[in-house]
């Protein structure tokens, strides 16, 4: 019998009490860093020779720049929707006191982070932190700190917290580039709450796409994950992997293993992207992500053979986008991607990596396989809006804090649409990612919300406030979906 092997954010093994809850914060009231001030990361050698005492001082190096990542998320009144009526306030008085109410308790996580600057930055992973609201961050001394998120990017998994601290140790950054297979390297951090663990391994392979981040992230995203030995297990996510000179070279956020535990195969993200989604959400509160606009598939032995090439290498671009940076750049369906700035990416996962470490308006130097040619691009690369510019800090986000902890990005309906649809008005429901609308309904994009808890709503000033108001109660939704008759009901606490 074949035996499954199962992959697992290890961060949410930590506390499966986190599982599907998530929240993004604004930016703290501090002054960030500029492109002309000093650099909060510093750079040094990246692999490090085994010598006498080497993992001793990489591993004391390395624990001071570790934090312990402690979160509570509220418990709040859920319904139990199955055969729920949706004027069930009319059977247990006002929402929030119906029969239907389910008991919670207050959730609680565990995870590690690691400090990137000395003012308080902490990078740690996205599913650490999910929708928590409250995050203690314990330092290697044990000192404590509340700490708050800046920003997230699911497609990456990871994140950003802030600390009101001052000459913090913060971790040297080293080139994840140069790391190779079979260097020795330790992980560092909070395994079952063990503060401060070191373990060591080698690294056993680069490159890996191991498919966990898409239900999240969709096509959007990276995985490119450096592959190790050493162990890591539930609390290890969002802590450092380091070479021997004690400097990142990833951060831990996942294992492959049959029982839930550490089984000899760890992945880490590389710290090179690390730094590049770090340095956009302090600078920017958002990642400013550069696209090339091409669907990729792997090269094989058939596609090598018939576009006479040596050996299977590159990434074979199976189509090119309208209007994308890899149109205006020269790059056609069938040709065969071999470095980017130099550096040979051979698979899909390795080539999403690179161009994810730019942003838009950034120039690339692409270097391709053409009919049994090499040719060089320059190519100027573009947002997913086929847009160079930046976003700025007041446009990061096309939704509210509001919008972010349900789970949903919301559009007014304009007068037009809702003639059609024969309302006075309503909200759209445009996208829905994970939080509570996802975690506690079958709700589907497009849906429009025309009333809550009784009350017509046409503002999203409107919904705010009835969700302010709510003190942890039951929330009903009603509304429709565009070309279906008959109105749609979805309850659930907040």
């Amino acid at each position: 019998m074949k035996k499954l092997t199962a992959y697992f954010i290890v961060g949410v093994i930590s506390s499966l009490s986190t599982l599907g809850l998530s929240r993004i914060v604004g930016l703290p009231d501090t002054t960030l860093l500029k492109e002309s001030d000093a650099s909060p990361f510093k750079q040094e050698g990246t692999i490090g020779k085994l010598a006498p005492d080497a993992f001793v001082e990489a591993a004391k190096k390395s624990t001071q720049t570790v934090v312990h990542i402690n979160t509570v998320i509220k418990a709040k009144k859920s319904k139990n929707t199955q055969n729920m009526n949706p004027f069930f306030q009319f059977f247990g008085g006002p929402l929030g006191s119906s029969p239907f109410d389910i008991p919670q308790q207050d959730q609680e996580g565990s995870g590690s982070g690691v400090i990137v600057s000395e003012d308080g930055y902490i990078v740690t992973n996205n599913h650490v932190v999910e929708n928590a609201d409250e995050i203690h961050v314990f330092l290697y001394n044990n000192r404590e700190f509340t700490g708050k998120v800046v920003a997230t990017d699911p497609s990456t998994d990871l994140a950003v917290v802030k600390i009101d601290g001052k000459n913090l140790k913060a971790v040297t950054f080293a080139n994840s580039d140069e790391v190779q297979v079979g260097q020795w390297v330790l992980a560092v951090g909070n395994p079952f709450n063990l503060a401060s663990t070191v373990t060591a391994g080698i690294v056993s392979a680069k490159t890996r796409n191991i498919n966990i981040l898409r239900e999240k992230a969709g096509n959007l995203a990276i995985e490119s994950f450096i592959q190790t030995d050493a162990a890591v297990n539930p609390g290890n996510s969002g802590g450092a992997l380091v070479d021997l000179n004690g400097n990142l070279i990833g951060i831990n956020a996942a294992i492959a293993t049959p029982t839930g535990s550490y089984a000899g195969y760890s992945f880490a993200i590389p710290a090179n992207l690390v730094k590049k989604v770090v340095k956009d959400i302090i600078d920017f509160g958002t990642v400013q992500r550069g696209f090339l606009g091409v669907s990729i598939r792997e090269m094989d032995d058939e596609l090598t053979k018939d576009l006479k090439l040596k050996d299977i290498e590159g990434t074979y671009v199976a189509e090119v986008n309208k209007g994308s940076a890899a149109e205006d750049g020269g790059l056609q369906r069938g040709d065969v991607i071999l470095k980017v700035d130099g550096s040979v990416v051979n698979n899909t996962a390795g080539l999403q990596e690179h161009i994810a470490r730019y942003r838009p308006g950034d120039k690339v130097n692409i270097e391709i396989y053409r009919d049994g040619q090499t040719i060089n691009k320059i190519l100027t690369l573009k947002s997913k809006d086929n847009k160079t510019t930046l976003l700025a800090k007041e446009e990061n986000s096309g939704s509210s804090t509001l919008e972010k902890k349900l789970g949903i990005t919301l559009e007014v309906l304009s007068s037009l649409e809702a003639k059609k649809m024969g309302i006075s008005g309503g909200l759209k429901v445009s996208k829905i990612t994970d939080g509570i609308i996802r975690q506690n309904t079958n709700m589907q994009e497009g849906f429009i919300i025309t009333a809550i808890n009784n009350q017509p709503l046409s503002k999203k000033e409107e919904l705010e406030a009835v969700l302010s108001e709510s003190n942890g109660s039951g929330i009903l939704l009603e509304g429709k979906y565009p070309n279906q008759n008959g109105l749609r009901y979805y309850a659930f606490g907040y």
